[in-house]
């Protein structure tokens, strides 16, 4: 029978919680019902309205998430020790979360493909800002001759950052992630659609549990999976798959730019000038570095790009945020006079 820690619980949580209560770990969400895995086995919840419809983020279940589970329904989500968050596609602003309590984020991209240092840059953002370690693993590596190329090109742009090409198709190269995948650990897989982030999850397991399709005549691979699932692995780890993301928005968070672009933040320190904005200034150590061959232009543009972006969602949560607390305020404010009105005593004529 499996234990809770077998699915990736630290006793450390286990303070302050009921002696009677049910923790159940998700595993996937499917319209207002959760799969959740219990040392008793798979349990099917119910997600109650006051969950679904919150704009606390924290409390709307997702994959990953520790929950109390009370009359076959959950009843609470545990504080998240990680969580890989994203801005939903489109004009909204309103934060997704991926995937929840993960140690390890596999950032799949494609080895047999041109490089797209932009996008993982982005991703690799992304993965900082959740909390957990990020790792890049460029899969296909038996579809190129030279897989080693498309790591220099990626280890060029994931400072910091291991980079490891594999196959799905061959597992090369999958036994060098051995330590990431320990008994106990989550990790989750984040990438577009077609890198084979499915297959992997197949040469994690060592069967063909989750369904993948060839490729394209083009040689591009398709998009499979149209949901998250947390699976456990032959090594007792817990790998959680989702699918593509077709847009990959920032949440707002600088820590997570600063930790994939450490080598910026680091030559704007040496600035002259504090509040030096890179062009013209003189003793601007970031535009000596691209003039001297160290700092890729492209690299710095896509910077100032995300940094803008992120600036601009905060934005937008603080004035969303503001325009809540308004709301709230008018509903006591009419709530309290309606109390005044029932209190007070009327004239008896």
């Amino acid at each position: 029978m499996l234990t809770l820690t077998d699915l990736g619980w630290n006793l450390q949580r286990s303070a302050g919680l009921p002696r009677d209560a049910a923790v159940g770990r998700v595993s996937r969400v499917d319209r207002g019902i959760a799969s959740a895995l219990t040392p008793a086995g798979t349990v099917r919840a119910r997600i109650p309205n006051r969950l679904l419809s919150t704009q606390d983020t924290d409390q709307i279940p997702t994959v990953g998430d520790w929950v109390l589970l009370r009359d076959e329904e959950i009843d609470h989500v545990l504080d998240r020790t990680s969580a890989v968050t994203r801005k939903v596609a489109g004009e909204r602003t309103r934060a997704q979360v991926v995937a929840a309590n993960v140690d390890v984020v596999f950032v799949v991209d494609d080895a047999s493909a041109p490089p797209k240092g932009r996008r993982i840059e982005r991703y690799l953002a992304l993965a900082w800002e959740s909390g957990a370690l990020p790792v890049v693993l460029l899969n296909k590596a038996d579809a190129t001759p030279e897989p080693e190329s498309a790591v220099e090109h990626a280890r060029a742009v994931a400072l910091g950052v291991d980079v490891h090409a594999v196959s799905a198709r061959t597992r090369e190269g999958v036994e060098l992630l051995i330590e990431h995948l320990a008994p106990g650990r989550t990790v989750v897989l984040i990438g577009p659609s077609g890198v084979g982030k499915s297959s992997l999850v197949n040469a994690f397991r060592g069967d063909e549990y989750v369904y993948t399709q060839d490729v394209r005549s083009d040689g591009k691979g398709r998009h499979t999976t149209t949901y998250r699932e947390l699976h456990r692995l032959p090594s007792g780890a817990l790998l959680i798959d989702t699918p593509g993301l077709r847009e990959v928005g920032l949440w707002a968070n600088e820590e997570g730019l600063e930790r994939a672009y450490a080598d910026i933040v680091e030559l704007q320190i040496r600035c002259q000038f504090r509040d030096c904005v890179h062009r013209t200034e003189p003793g601007c150590a970031v535009a000596a570095a691209i003039d001297a061959g160290d700092l890729d232009p492209a690299r710095f543009a896509s910077w100032v790009k995300l940094q803008r972006e992120v600036a601009r969602v905060q934005d937008r949560r603080a004035g969303w945020e503001r325009a809540q607390a308004g709301a709230e305020l008018r509903a006591r404010q009419r709530s309290l006079k309606v109390r005044r009105d029932l209190d007070r005593p009327r004239r008896v004529r």
